[in-house]
């Protein structure tokens, strides 16, 4: 026992073990409330210290009664819902329009050597800008209806789903593209059967960065060339100082690029169902 007790501490445990902590082990949902929990309590404790004036920062209580009565016009189809199928149908438009102009520069950006050398540079200097800036110009250009909005947000979601499918076309190694050649495959063939299967991934990632970029989008088309959605709610509500209103609305705008972010994702696991994502905790 003596014996056996010695060589223990003569030769201690040599398998390497990660400690992991209370806040890492706890489910996500959990994790979640407990976050969403804290950042009230300190929005509250700030509203009931007087140091902000209610108008800047109305209390948690006030802006949830606010929600309430915006989600009773949403969802009783009051003049929100009304406004909320303009925006919707801003950013469904935008997002299918910058899907496919994307997709197809994204191909010639990552297939081929003059996209690569020449179009990609003009892409990069034009994504430099200030997308902002542009609201004026396609104002101008497109009137103030629907289409100025729909160029705005298919121009500010449009990079990410570019670089997403460039990307994606680098994606298979070398090796794999050697054994396509040795077995005769076209270069079409190579791109159909390998590139682009291996590319989805990437591809699907700049398609969930475009789908809250083009929530944005649309918002600020509405907020800079008017029209009849959330954005000139906002702007209706933050000149009458009803900061409730505003905190509500963009409550309910971030429910809609969940939407967009999870309709993207569920059509990821549809279609690229054998690529496992790789997070924090995966082994």
């Amino acid at each position: 026992m003596t014996i056996a007790t010695d060589r223990q501490h003569e030769f201690p445990e040599t398998v390497w073990t990660q400690r992991v902590s209370f806040i890492n082990r706890l489910p996500q949902p959990v994790a979640i409330t407990l976050l969403v929990l804290a950042i009230l309590a300190i929005w509250q404790l700030v509203a009931m210290s007087g140091t902000v004036s209610p108008i800047i920062l109305p209390s948690p209580a006030r802006t949830a009664q606010d929600i309430v009565e915006v989600g009773a016009s949403l969802f009783t189809g009051g003049y929100v819902f009304s406004a909320f199928l303009i925006t919707l149908q801003e950013v469904v438009i935008s997002f299918l329009m910058a899907t496919a102009i994307g997709a197809t520069l994204g191909m010639i950006v990552g297939g081929t050597a003059f996209g690569e050398r020449a179009l990609m540079p003009v892409i990069v200097a034009i994504d430099t800008m200030p997308k902002v800036a542009f609201a004026p110009l396609f104002l101008s250009w497109l009137g103030f209806g629907i289409a100025s909005k729909v160029a705005l947000a298919t121009f500010i979601a449009l990079f990410p789903i570019i670089v997403g499918a460039a990307a994606g076309l680098h994606a298979a190694d070398e090796n794999a593209r050697m054994l396509f050649r040795s077995i005769g495959a076209s270069p079409w063939q190579t791109l159909v059967r390998l590139r682009i299967p291996m590319g989805l991934p990437h591809f699907f990632t700049g398609l969930k960065i475009a789908a809250i970029g083009v929530v944005g989008g649309a918002i600020t088309g509405e907020l800079v060339g008017g029209g009849q959605g959330f954005g000139a709610l906002i702007r209706v509500a933050a000149s009458q100082l009803d900061t409730p209103r505003v905190f509500s609305l963009i409550c309910y705008l971030s429910v809609m690029g969940l939407m967009t972010f999870g309709l993207v994702a569920w059509v990821q696991r549809r279609f690229v169902f054998w690529h496992r994502s790789s997070s924090i905790g995966n082994g």
